[in-house]
C-alpha cells in the first residue's frame, strides 16, 4: 500500500492506476495537477468517469469528492466535456 491510498477517494483502482501513469506519492500528484494526471490515465482507461476525476480533486484538497463546493465540480464538469468532445 502506497502514501497515495491514504487520501480520501483513492482506493486500489485508482492507485494502481496512478501508479501505471507514473503518479507514486501524494506530492507528485499535486505537483502535476489533476488535469493533467487525469488526461495519462484515459489513456490507460478510456472509461474513466467525472467521477474519478472528481476523486482526483477531493484528494488534493483531503476531502471526499462529495464535499466539493459546487463551482469547483462546475469548472471539472466543463474541463471533462472539453474531453469528451475532443475523443470524437
Amino acid at each position: 500500500m502506497s502514501e497515495l491510498v491514504k487520501l480520501p477517494n483513492i482506493g486500489k483502482k485508482i492507485e494502481e492506476q496512478l501508479e501505471q501513469v507514473g503518479v507514486k506519492t501524494p506530492a507528485e500528484l499535486t505537483g502535476l495537477g489533476i488535469r493533467k494526471v487525469f488526461e495519462r490515465i484515459m489513456t490507460i482507461d478510456e472509461t474513466s468517469c467525472i467521477n474519478k476525476l472528481y476523486a482526483l480533486e477531493g484528494a488534493i484538497q483531503g476531502m471526499r469528492w462529495h464535499d466539493l463546493p459546487e463551482n469547483e465540480k462546475m469548472a471539472l464538469k466543463e474541463y471533462y466535456l472539453t474531453l469528451k468532445r475532443s475523443e470524437r
